[in-house]
């Protein structure tokens, strides 16, 4: 299966990265995926479609944003959540009368899922601690790149998980983000948990 990007921003726009990211998710055949960071929404349309292909209706996927471009994250290395593409701005701004960075436009985009899906808007430091899911195949962390954030979210889905599952983690090497890395080394030294470099860029921590 292809990565689209469907007219969208997304941070696996590097070459192939997206389609590498598909067969990383193909290789644990999720039911239930948990995304922290969903910016445009391209990669929850993506592990839906991969989902639906695999599972038909029986899937679940649950995504968390704040949905904020206002400055109070702006220390959390956001993307820019602007587009360069004079075309898309005109698409979205006077077609889909949309801000592509919204809840609304997500759920636009995965109306196809809508009983499959449930967003969460909000920060992911105050929601992880106050959901419990019954139970969770995959969660993909690429939300807040602030130490604390980053530590949280894996503090977290280590627990959502119950030690069984899989945890990747974007954006390991990079280097704007220096303390993505710091709490991923920590939280895999503090519970004695190795992790897998994958494609130079993700860290995966794997359960199964």
């Amino acid at each position: 299966m292809k990565y689209k990007k469907y007219f969208r921003k997304t941070s696996l726009k590097q070459k192939n990265i997206g389609d590498l990211f598909l067969e990383e998710i193909q290789k644990y055949n999720p039911k239930t995926f948990l995304e922290i960071g969903i910016f445009h929404g391209v990669t929850a349309r993506n592990v839906c479609e991969l989902m639906y292909n695999n599972h038909g209706e029986s899937f679940s996927y649950i995504g968390i944003d704040i949905f904020d471009e206002g400055d109070k994250y702006k220390n959390e290395v956001t993307p820019e959540k602007t587009f360069n593409n004079p075309l898309k701005n005109f698409f979205f701004k006077y077609i889909k009368r949309q801000n592509p960075y919204s809840l609304e436009a997500v759920e636009d985009l995965l109306s196809k899922f809508k009983k499959n899906i449930t967003l969460l808007k909000g920060n992911s430091n105050e929601i992880l601690k106050n959901i419990e899911l019954e139970k969770v195949d995959f969660i993909f962390i690429d939300g807040g790149h602030e130490y604390n954030t980053v530590k949280n979210d894996l503090f977290h889905s280590h627990r959502l998980l119950r030690n069984k599952g899989t945890i990747l983690c974007d954006d390991l090497n990079l280097s704007q983000a220096l303390g993505v890395r710091q709490a991923i080394n920590e939280f895999s030294k503090e519970n004695k948990i190795k992790y897998e470099i994958v494609h130079e860029r993700f860290a995966k921590f794997d359960f199964n």
